[in-house]
């Protein structure tokens, strides 16, 4: 029901576009240190040419467009990973060749942030799975257990079963200096981490369905367009609900309850056995936390949703099949996220 890409071999060509924002010159050799993590693995690496840092986006919306597709149709390259997020990925959803994209064998495609609207549109219009996760400048980082690196998900056989978990602590803020540290491999993780239920409850919890999401300032931004069909997503295939999971960036506690909101009215949680909302260190409100604007949302959704997941801008992050088959339990006080590459 879903097209999962072919596993990721060693060997195996990787593509680097950005998709949204470039690499300034003075993270070059931050740039250039994460290309040589996936070569030293044995990949052969091909950095495109939209690639420019010096404004908000690497090229206009047609080459990066263009420079995508031809990437994606290349069945020599297996794997797509921009450096990083940015601002303005939604721009160029218009100039991609959808049914091209569609036909062709799927390859994965990698990241988060700016970079979830691409994700997400590609899995709810075409059934192909895409992989939310660390991008190519944080690759070099030692992903702590029970998390997996993304290279072990992308390499995965189908069929195969990935477990992981909440992260046992979590960096609180801000992001190391790639300018005075370009090889840094190491999180500095200074907070204990831990998931919790919005409404705790005393049972154990179990929910399941297709994982579809990404960063809530984002995909919010594709309810109601070509790009966001999840209720055609969950009759195609869903039929057993999907498991959505949202993080916030950086809006304020007002926006983030404005874009949950409008999100339930556009039908995204109609067909949800359950949310996952990623931890964030966005600001609140006067007047209203960031689990406020949960709760005021999807307080009333009659499905479990689960807080301070690890899948957003604070590391370390899971590594998310968007389209694959998820449990999400929690047994004797343990929590656990199974994915199957069915």
């Amino acid at each position: 029901m879903i097209r999962y890409p072919a596993p990721l071999r060693p060997g195996d060509r990787i593509g680097v576009t950005s998709a949204s924002a470039g690499v300034p010159e003075a993270l070059r050799p931050r740039l250039d240190h994460a290309v040589r993590t996936l070569r030293v693995l044995g990949h052969d690496v091909v950095v495109g040419a939209c690639m420019d840092g010096s404004g908000v986006v690497s090229a206009p919306a047609h080459e990066r467009a263009d420079e995508l597709t031809t990437m994606l149709l290349d069945p020599a390259i297996r794997a797509i990973v921009p450096p990083w997020g940015g601002e303005l990925a939604i721009d160029l959803l218009a100039h991609l060749d959808w049914d091209a994209v569609s036909a062709a064998e799927p390859t994965w495609v990698v990241g988060y942030s700016d970079i979830s609207t691409l994700l997400t549109a590609m899995t709810l219009r075409t059934g192909i799975a895409t992989l939310h996760g660390p991008n190519l400048m944080d690759t070099p980082y030692t992903v702590p257990e029970p998390l997996l690196p993304w290279q072990r998900v992308a390499a995965a056989a189908p069929g195969s079963t990935l477990v992981q978990g909440p992260a046992a602590r979590y960096r609180s803020t801000g992001f190391d200096d790639y300018v005075r540290t370009p090889e840094v491999s190491e999180y500095s993780l200074d907070a204990p981490g831990g998931w919790a239920l919005l409404e705790e409850q005393a049972a154990d919890v179990r929910v399941s369905g297709r994982l579809v999401g990404g960063c809530l300032e984002t995909v919010a931004n594709l309810s109601g367009t070509p790009h966001g069909p999840v209720a055609q997503f969950a009759a195609a295939h869903a039929p057993g609900g999907t498991l959505v999971y949202l993080e916030v960036a950086e809006a304020d506690a007002f926006e983030a309850a404005r874009r949950l909101h409008g999100m339930r009215l556009a039908g995204w949680f109609d067909h949800a056995t359950g949310v996952l909302i990623g931890r964030t260190a966005a600001p609140d409100a006067p007047g209203l936390t960031q689990r406020d604007a949960v709760r005021d949302a999807l307080g009333t959704l009659d499905v479990p949703v689960v807080l301070d997941v690890d899948c957003g801008h604070l590391a370390p992050q899971l590594a998310l099949v968007n389209g694959a088959r998820t449990v999400v339990a929690r047994t004797g006080g343990r929590w656990t996220l199974e994915q199957v590459l069915d």
